[in-house]
C-alpha cells in the first residue's frame, strides 16, 4: 500500500492542478466538441455502493462516510490524514482544510458539507483512466454526472441531479452542458485526491 502511494504520489499528487486538472479539463473539452470534429466517447461505466470498488477506495469512502454519519466535520481529519498529502479542496492553499470547509458550509459548522459528501458518495460514480501506472491508473469520480453529457440524461438520472442541486441550477447546467457542483475524486490506491466545487 505504501509503495503504491509513493508511485502514484511522485508526479501526480504534488501538483494536482498541474496533472489531473488539465487532463480532466481536456476530457471535458473533447466532450464539448461537435461530433464532426471528434467521434463521441463511449459512455463511462456507472456503479453504485462499495461492492465494485477496490478495497483501498472502499476504505477511504467509508472513512469519509463515518464523519458524515457522526455529523462532525472534525472527524474528516481521519480521512484527510490517511493521505500523504492533503486532498485538493480548491484553488487556494489550505493550512486548515476543516476551517475552510466550515467557512464554505452554509450553516458555518460544516454540516452542509457533510450532507453533500454523503449524498455524493451514496450516489453513482464512474472511473476515469489517468496516469501511466497500469495498476493504479484509474480515479473514481463521484458523482458520475461530472463525466457524462448532461443533455443525454435519462429521467432517473435527472432525478439524481435534482437530489444534488435545485431545479434552476440543474437547468443551467444542462443549458451550459457541464456539471457545476461538488465532485470527489479518489485514486485506485485509496488516495483521496480532491473534493472541490466545479465551475
Amino acid at each position: 500500500m505504501f509503495l503504491g502511494l509513493l508511485i502514484l504520489a511522485a508526479p501526480s499528487l504534488v501538483h494536482w492542478d498541474a496533472s489531473f486538472g488539465p487532463a480532466l479539463a481536456e476530457r471535458a473539452k473533447r466532450k464539448a466538441q461537435s461530433p464532426a470534429a471528434a467521434p463521441p466517447s463511449p459512455a463511462p461505466p456507472i456503479a453504485y455502493g462499495a461492492g465494485k470498488l477496490p478495497k483501498p477506495v472502499a476504505e477511504m469512502r467509508e472513512a469519509i462516510l463515518t464523519a458524515v454519519r457522526d455529523g462532525r466535520i472534525e472527524e474528516l481529519k481521519i480521512a484527510i490524514e490517511l493521505n500523504e498529502l492533503k486532498p485538493n479542496f480548491g484553488k487556494q492553499t489550505l493550512d486548515d482544510p476543516i476551517a475552510y470547509l466550515k467557512a464554505v458550509s452554509g450553516d458555518g459548522e460544516g454540516r452542509e458539507i457533510l450532507a453533500i459528501l454523503g449524498e455524493l458518495l451514496d450516489g453513482g460514480y464512474t472511473t476515469v483512466p489517468m496516469g501511466k501506472d497500469i495498476e493504479n491508473n484509474k480515479v473514481y469520480v463521484w458523482p458520475y454526472l461530472a463525466e457524462v453529457p448532461l443533455k443525454d440524461l435519462t429521467p432517473a438520472q435527472e432525478v439524481e441531479l435534482l437530489r444534488l442541486v435545485p431545479p434552476a441550477a440543474a437547468k443551467e447546467m444542462k443549458t451550459k452542458g457541464r456539471y457545476a457542483h461538488w465532485r470527489i475524486i479518489i485514486g485506485a490506491d485509496g488516495t483521496w485526491h480532491s473534493f472541490e466545487r466545479m465551475e
